[in-house]
Order: C-alpha cells, then sequence, then structure tokens
C-alpha cells in the first residue's frame, strides 16, 4: 500500500474514530439524567401561568393560562386553558406524554375560531407553542434513550454546582422532532433540577437560552416558579417569552374525565 493510500486510510479511520467518540454515550452523564428523569415532580398539580412574549423591540404581550397536570400510570397527562387576553381566551392545550419509547406523544390544540380541535403532528412539533420560544416538543419530557449523553465540565451557577452535560440526539426524527441539533444542559448537583439549558437550533442558525430563575420547594418538590426562553441569532435577541407560575397546588382532586378532548373543547 502506498503512503498515500495508507495516509487516506488514516485518515478515515481517525474521522470514524472521532465521530464515535463525540456521539458515544458516557455512562456517567447518562446516570445524572436518569436521576433528572425520576425526580419526583408532584402528582394532581393544579396552578396558574402568566406567559410574557417580549419581541426584539422590547414590546410585551401577556397572557394568562390555567393548568392542570396529572400522572396516569407512568404517563403524564397536561391540560391548559388560555383565560386571557380576548384573541386567545378558551384557547386549549391537550397533551399525552407517553413513557413507552416507541410510542409519540399526543397533542391537541383547541382554537375557539374554528369550534375544532387539532391534532399536533410529529412534523408539527418543533413549531412554536402558541407564538412563544417553547416548541410543542418542549411541553413534553424528553426520552433519555432518544440521546447520547457526555459530561462536559462541572461549575457554579448562582452560586449552585452544576454539571454541564451534552445531550445529543441519536436520530434524525429527533432532531426533527424537536428542532434541535444538540444541547447543553446545566444539571444541579444538590437537588437534579435542570436550571439552565442552550439548545442549537436546526433552522436560522439560532440559539435557545432556558434559564430557570424560579425555584421553590413546595410540598416537597422542586417546583418551577419562573423559567426564561430567549432566541438569540449571534448576539441579537430576537425573542422572549417568560413563563411565571403562581398558586401552585399538589394532589388535588383532578377527575381523569377532565384529560380529555370532549373537556379541552367544552373549556373550564
Amino acid at each position: 500500500m502506498g503512503y498515500f493510500s495508507r495516509l487516506f486510510l488514516l485518515f478515515i479511520l481517525a474521522m470514524t474514530y472521532g465521530a464515535f467518540c463525540i456521539s458515544a454515550d458516557e455512562p456517567e452523564a447518562r446516570a445524572i439524567m436518569v436521576k433528572v428523569d425520576a425526580r419526583d415532580d408532584g402528582d394532581n398539580q393544579t396552578s396558574e401561568m402568566e406567559m410574557i412574549l417580549i419581541d426584539k423591540r422590547g414590546t410585551q404581550r401577556i397572557r394568562k393560562i390555567r393548568s392542570m397536570n396529572k400522572d396516569k400510570g407512568e404517563d403524564k397527562q397536561r391540560i391548559m386553558f388560555f383565560m386571557q387576553p380576548a384573541d386567545v381566551k378558551n384557547t386549549g392545550f391537550l397533551t399525552y406524554d407517553y413513557d413507552e419509547i416507541d410510542k409519540d406523544d399526543d397533542q391537541w390544540l383547541y382554537l375557539p375560531a374554528l369550534r375544532k380541535s387539532k391534532r399536533i403532528s410529529t412534523s408539527d412539533k418543533s413549531g412554536s407553542f402558541m407564538g412563544s420560544d417553547f416548541t410543542y416538543s418542549d411541553m413534553t419530557s424528553k426520552e433519555l434513550d432518544n440521546y447520547d449523553y457526555s459530561l462536559k465540565k462541572e461549575m457554579q451557577v448562582n452560586g449552585k454546582d452544576v454539571w454541564v452535560i451534552e445531550a445529543i440526539p441519536r436520530t434524525k426524527e429527533t432532531i426533527k422532532e424537536t428542532g434541535y441539533t444538540k444541547s447543553l444542559l446545566f444539571v444541579r448537583k444538590d437537588n437534579f433540577v435542570m436550571i439552565r439549558g442552550i439548545h442549537w437550533v436546526k433552522k436560522g442558525k439560532k440559539l435557545k437560552y432556558f434559564d430557570m430563575k424560579g425555584l421553590e420547594l413546595i410540598d416537597n418538590i422542586w417546583t418551577p416558579t419562573e423559567i426564561h426562553m430567549t432566541t438569540k441569532k449571534g448576539k441579537q435577541v430576537l425573542h422572549k417569552t417568560i413563563l411565571k407560575f403562581s398558586n401552585i397546588k399538589y394532589n388535588q382532586n383532578l377527575d381523569n374525565n377532565l384529560f380529555s378532548l370532549r373537556r379541552l373543547e367544552k373549556g373550564l
């Protein structure tokens, strides 16, 4: 074998090995993410939400939402109703978040102007949820087995020790559904809560910055009370969404019939 042939072979082997290392799943990082996923997030929760949409000029739009969550075995169900302002009043959103990895989560959006519910298809889940910086995919939990995890470093965020974990989607289907090509997740060591995240958006060379500004211990459950999601292109802020949660209660009496298409279209 000639010199250039050997050089080409070594190059291919190096690229293959490098690609493998980049996408390899690290046991330590995965073990951390398993604990993040297993963390108690409460059951039969009710809350009130304020969604603040801020455009690049600083103009704000505020929406009021009522949200209810329920565990059904290993699955999770959520229903949300927009209460204000008038242009989104009675809009509803229903999610069935399945634990089974091979089963796609179900989502429906009820638009009162059309008087019917629209099922959110897998191809639409990377789209903006109600004009916010959150996608429909962000409204459900991520399947651990859809990603390779690696521990990048350890640092402090707001005085708290965190692990910085890189999450790389294993398939093009996951990238298409979430809209993200990779993420950096900042996980607190003391409670396994993800308090910060950076997401590389597939389209438009944009980044999304997730920041948990408020976190409280309610009924012994670490509960987000304020979340920011900011979309940037370079240093320019394109849009920002702030979610504020209040009147949070766990272990409420929530009937199974509440989490149905019929109730979604009926409203509160």
